[in-house]
């Protein structure tokens, strides 16, 4: 979907196009500065980050390339493992196999609902409603595709480089063609502050902001997405999900913990460390220095 707060040049995005790779071959912090640049229209200081998407830049580009634990948690199966690893196997999302090629997957034994999705980056994914409506051949040319991707090299977030591309299959937790709200958990130094829930996905998706008490946080609307018309219930055991948030979150200066809630069971869903690639457009630009007042990146600047 078109960022209708992202006011676009044609022309220069036209001209600048074919240099994009060798830029990012030669320089990826110059890449990086100019998307930033060109996506938020603000300058980005890497020397002293501030804003909250500016210390995203300096996490992309310097740290967390270098943490292997990321590029674990980064990636689908391998993030499966942490959680095994502290004893959280009971949020974990019940699959069906993982597999390296498109040809290993036996689909006479999978269910009729099942979600499929790519372990080394973000949005190369496929929810199966009704299996008998599966075009494999189409699902075939894509998921080869997905598969062949250096998803780092190409969105310049290194961590996702390292880890192996594979396919994972989970169970479908949605109700029918109905898919359940996904609560993404903001943890900054270990302490989760903000969140937004997402609801009504492929029906009419909406991103609604809260701080981390469920009081309203309009201010951090980003990439003009709206929120939801009616008031969203906090779940019962929404302190529950903080505390799993924060205890996978404890390594790492800033992580996003996105969880499900399915009647009162809590699941996880993936960990993402650069949102956006940490380009965001928020609605109150003052909230980029609020957010960014609670992360400390200082223990990592060079």
């Amino acid at each position: 979907m078109p960022n209708p707060n992202l006011h676009e040049n044609k022309l220069k995005r036209a001209l600048v196009a074919p240099f994009r790779g060798v830029v990012k071959w030669v320089s990826p912090t110059a890449y990086v500065k100019f998307q930033y640049r060109y996506i938020t229209h603000h300058k980005c200081n890497l020397k002293h980050p501030i804003r909250y998407t500016e210390k995203l830049q300096y996490l992309r580009l310097f740290v967390y390339p270098k943490m292997p634990l990321v590029s674990q948690c980064a990636g689908r199966v391998g993030v499966r493992q942490y959680l095994a690893d502290l004893g959280l196997e009971r949020y974990l999302i019940p699959i069906y196999g993982v597999f390296d090629r498109f040809e290993d997957i036996d689909f006479n034994a999978l269910p009729n609902q099942f979600v499929m999705k790519c372990s080394h980056g973000c949005a190369m994914n496929y929810i199966c409603l009704d299996k008998d409506d599966l075009k494999k051949d189409i699902l075939q040319k894509k998921f080869k595709r997905w598969l062949s991707q250096d998803y780092g090299k190409k969105t310049m977030e290194r961590h996702y480089s390292s880890i192996k591309p594979q396919i994972i299959i989970e169970k479908y937790l949605g109700d029918g063609s109905f898919l359940p709200a996904e609560y993404k958990l903001h943890v900054y130094n270990g302490k989760a502050k903000n969140l937004y829930v997402v609801t009504g996905r492929k029906i009419d998706i909406r991103y609604t902001n809260l701080y981390i008490d469920w009081t309203p946080f309009d201010g951090s609307q980003f990439n003009g997405w709206k929120k939801a018309d009616d008031p969203i219930i906090r779940p019962r055991n929404f302190a529950e999900m903080i505390r799993l948030a924060e205890k996978l979150a404890k390594p790492f200066p800033f992580v996003r913990v996105d969880l499900y809630n399915i009647n009162g069971k809590i699941y996880f869903g993936e960990m993402t460390f650069t949102p956006a690639k940490g380009t965001l457009i928020l609605d109150d630009d003052r909230c980029d220095f609020e957010i960014g007042d609670w992360l400390d990146v200082s223990p990592y600047i060079k």
